[in-house]
């Protein structure tokens, strides 16, 4: 069953990898968002997936390679990464992202409800 209405303070905060952490909110059968923290200096390693992407800043700064190309993205910047396109960041202050994912990931399933 897919819940319609989830609060932020009742979805666990996941850890990715140092100083990243992604919290899984809604999801149904075609698309998944996610709310990312990244902490200044953190790295999000170079990877790809089968799954589109696109985000949005909510607050902070990062740099984003997509692709070979990067920018430095600030609040009220967004991005797309169709499936299988290289891509990693660094945050270049503390930063809060959201993305969408379609379809879901299923490795990010797992605190989703």
């Amino acid at each position: 069953m897919v819940d319609y209405f989830l609060k932020q303070a009742e979805v666990p905060l996941v850890k990715m990898f140092e100083g990243v952490h992604r919290r899984t909110l809604g999801t149904t059968d075609e698309a998944m968002l996610c709310e990312f923290e990244l902490e200044q200096g953190a790295t999000i390693p170079e990877h790809s997936h089968m799954n589109d992407q696109v985000g949005y800043v909510i607050s902070g700064k990062l740099a984003l390679t997509i692709g070979g190309e990067t920018q430095h993205l600030r609040a009220g910047d967004s991005y797309a990464i169709p499936g299988g396109i290289l891509h990693s960041g660094v945050a270049l202050e503390d930063t809060v992202i959201i993305d969408a994912f379609s379809p879901p990931r299923n490795d990010y399933r797992t605190e989703a409800r």
